[in-house]
């Protein structure tokens, strides 16, 4: 038996049921694409006809398509050879618009694909063709890549229009069934449409009538999303249904109030939204909780507190669309990285050459090296921080505030490997290094006289001669050890050793 899935996709835009907005805003991107000549990415839960619409699309403008899967092409070299060509040339007639439909657009990520995302990215600023981008996931693709496209978002079908697309499917297939077996398939599958035609087609296999005890659907295990978490948390539930939402969110009560702080005012105000930040502080204090004694049975009072306590602070009924988005925190984070990596980098450093942890080198210790060395003042103490450490010229500009690129730390790199080296030459030893002789040796070296005079005792040669020897090593340690005491007070950083 044929897919049904597939037998009645839609092949024109008049067809996709669900989204009528987005079907909308799709036609006018591809109308106007002349004008904006951006590329588009269609996000939303799976199943919910982003890859149907944009080959309806094509259909209904008459571009040919090539479709393309990111999680089959995802290194650059695969982007470049499989899309790059298609994207900059004229269609597959030789003239005109061809679109390019590239699904799971979301599957790529940085390094771990070899260049795949950045590829990507260069390649829909330069497209000469229109591009569709399919995602799951809109926030799992990267910032350059999302910013350079229009986005269009696919919400979930409702049961109420999946209905009818069961019912048209049944008249086609000339299957007898019964209305509440389908309200029930479309009910099971809570917005995916594509699940519940594949359950009616399980359901009508081998069967004269489908009726609501034949009903397979049912059981589908689905992971809600943290947009519709915010919807259900911010807008629609009560403070029960806001709470038993949140345990098909696969999200962590960390993230979790970090979204739903970013978002609360965009529909809280006034008392409200007081109220509500007084239940996301409430449950900011038990993740504390969590992170202090790692006992992680704290996190429901936390989820308990972000949302159902929100919930319960909504004043009024929330109606219409709002556009929520990611946490600005994580924005935030990704700006400042580069500077974590280097205080990261020192802190490691600090902590493998005095024995001590990270944290207490990056609180305790590199304040203070920062304040001792700022703008590089202490020269003398900064080449020995550098050297200590093995630190670059990124990492001394880090810790001291000055110019990265300047000639005076450019010169303190320089001189503190230089030290490094002297100090690698100073303890390397060798094989004449430090070397005595033993009793049988002197005696072997010796003159035979004066041997023989020093057990006579008649010419003390050896014992004056030891003698001198025993005064100078006195003179000898007691330099050294002036020369010790007079090295560790310049030096400034014996307190960290």
């Amino acid at each position: 038996m044929a897919d049904w899935t597939e037998t009645y996709r839609p092949t024109t835009l008049a067809e996709v049921r669900g989204n009528d907005k987005a079907r909308d805003a799709l036609h006018q991107w591809a109308k106007s694409w002349d004008d904006h000549r951006q590329a588009v990415i269609l996000h939303g839960s799976p199943g919910v006809g982003k890859t149907s619409a944009a080959h309806a699309l094509a259909n209904d403008m008459g571009w040919p398509t090539i479709e393309l899967n990111a999680s089959d092409q995802r290194t650059k070299d695969d982007i470049e050879k499989y899309a790059g060509g298609a994207a900059m040339n004229q269609s597959l007639s030789g003239s005109g618009r061809q679109l390019i439909i590239l699904d799971e657009a979301d599957n790529i990520h940085g390094n771990a694909d070899r260049g795949g995302s950045g590829a990507i990215t260069r390649l829909v600023k330069e497209a000469e063709q229109p591009m569709v981008l399919i995602a799951n996931e809109f926030y799992d693709m990267s910032n350059g890549l999302r910013n350079a496209c229009e986005d269009i978002e696919f919400r979930d079908v409702s049961a109420r229009s999946i209905v009818p697309v069961l019912r048209d499917i049944c008249r086609k297939q000339d299957v007898k069934y019964e209305t509440d077996a389908l309200e029930a398939i479309a009910e099971a599958n809570s917005g995916d449409l594509r699940g519940a035609v594949k359950d009616l087609q399980a359901t009508a296999e081998g069967c004269d009538q489908i009726k609501k005890e034949d009903v397979t659907a049912g059981g589908r295990d689905k992971t809600e999303g943290i947009f519709q978490l915010l919807d259900a948390v911010l807008k629609e539930q009560d403070a029960e249904g806001a709470l038993k939402f949140s345990y098909d969110v696969d999200e962590t009560p960390d993230d979790m109030i970090n979204w739903i702080e970013d978002n609360l005012p965009k529909d809280y105000h006034g008392a409200e939204l007081a109220d509500a930040y007084g239940n996301l502080a409430n449950a900011d204090r038990w993740l504390g909780r969590v992170r202090a004694t790692q006992n992680y049975s704290f996190w429901r009072y936390a989820s308990d507190a972000m949302t159902a306590g929100v919930a319960a602070s909504r004043s009024g009924s929330k109606g219409g669309w709002t556009r929520y988005g990611p946490p600005s925190y994580w924005s935030k984070l990704g700006r400042s990285r580069a500077a974590r990596d280097k205080r990261d980098y020192v802190a490691r450093h600090i902590a493998e050459t005095g024995g001590m942890s990270m944290a207490t080198a990056r609180k305790q210790v590199l304040p203070y090296l920062s304040t001792m060395t700022h703008h590089c003042k202490n020269r003398e103490l900064t080449v020995l921080m550098a050297a200590t450490y093995e630190l670059e010229a990124k990492h001394v500009a880090f810790v001291t505030g000055s110019g990265e690129d300047t000639n005076k730390v450019q010169s303190i790199v320089e001189d503190a490997e230089r030290l490094r080296e002297e100090a690698a030459v100073e303890h390397s030893g060798g094989a004449f290094a430090g070397g005595e002789f033993d009793g049988d040796e002197a005696a072997d070296e010796a003159p035979d006289g004066a041997v023989a005079d020093a057990a006579d005792g008649s010419s003390g040669t050896a014992a004056d001669a030891a003698d001198d020897t025993d005064a100078a090593e006195t003179d000898e340690s007691d330099a050294e050890a002036e020369t010790t005491e007079e090295s560790d007070q310049q030096s400034g950083l014996t307190d960290f050793y």
